[in-house]
């Protein structure tokens, strides 16, 4: 049996998962890829794609809401625990788009990355079948114009990579409405996207009566990222080819997609140039057309 290949698109609410889904679908077919979307987010009522598999085929959220007296998010658990109990359904609709690379657009109830198991469960079932997955974390980058936000989501990102434990790219999305909040950035781009020495997020975080009072604890966890020094972001707008190109490699070259993946050489060749002849020089003369 060969291996599949394909992205677990995670990220907190309003990121933009469901929109970079259907773009990155968009734009890996027209380089020829064949792709399926695979909704198992039960509370997606908005979806901009054709699903090839739908978790409301299985089990819908406001009936298990309805059913059980729960609230939205715990509805969200008990489905995602009983896609894992059934994972068997999740399977055989996979093995019967075998010649697809899929993309998983996932719930965004950050809790389901950060404490709970059914997700990363449910990775390392299909990791069982010869699914080999990226996890592709999406950040909304106006989380930079705070400095509270930005660290609270490079926790995020930590956590979540060690949680789920699959192979990680950690997307900064909306790249386009940066000029919106520019003013309030006190750093460049890639202070954000590459975190760089956090050391001076502390001192902004100091700055600010309400994050001040919080001085240890902003200390002790800007220790713990660059402990693990994991984390790091590809700037994207999803309207931007060039910046699509970029996510697409690093995916690629994440989950071994590059190695086994059943694109003809001389495409695999041709984008393997393409993203070559992005260099610094034309990367930082992309991201500058947002600020």
């Amino acid at each position: 049996m060969s291996l599949i290949f394909g992205q677990l698109v995670i990220g907190p609410p309003g990121s933009g998962k469901t929109t970079y889904c259907n773009a990155m679908s968009k734009f890996l077919k027209s380089i020829g890829r064949k792709v399926a979307v695979i909704n198992i987010d039960p509370a997606n009522e908005n979806m901009e794609y054709i699903p090839a598999a739908d978790i409301s085929e299985l089990i819908k959220h406001e009936e298990v809401m309805a059913h059980f007296g729960l609230g939205p998010n715990g509805a969200l658990v008990y489905c995602m625990e009983f896609l894992e109990t059934n994972i068997k359904w999740l399977i055989t609709k996979v093995l019967n788009l075998k010649d697809h690379y899929l993309i998983f657009d996932c719930p965004g109830q950050v809790e389901l990355y950060t404490h709970h198991k059914s997700v990363s469960q449910i990775a390392e079932k299909l990791n069982q079948n010869l699914v080999r997955l990226c996890s592709v974390h999406l950040v909304d980058s106006h989380h930079c114009s705070d400095p509270g936000k930005y660290l609270s989501s490079l926790i995020l990102c930590t956590t979540v990579m060690l949680q789920i434990g699959l192979p990680h790219v950690n997307i900064m999305t909306k790249f386009d409405e940066m000029k919106k909040f520019s003013d309030r950035l006190a750093f460049n781009i890639d202070f954000y996207t590459e975190v760089l020495d956090l050391n001076y997020l502390l001192e902004q975080l100091d700055e600010n009566l309400f994050t001040a009072k919080y001085k240890k604890l902003n200390t002790s966890l800007v220790s713990i990222i660059e402990d693990y020094s994991l984390v790091s972001f590809i700037p994207l707008d999803v309207t931007n080819k060039a910046l699509l190109l970029q996510v697409k490699n690093a995916v690629d070259k994440a989950n071994g997609y590059i190695f086994g993946g059943n694109e003809p050489r001389d495409v695999q060749t041709l984008l393997a140039c393409a993203v070559g002849a992005v260099n610094e020089t034309e990367r930082m003369s992309t991201l500058d057309e947002y600020l």
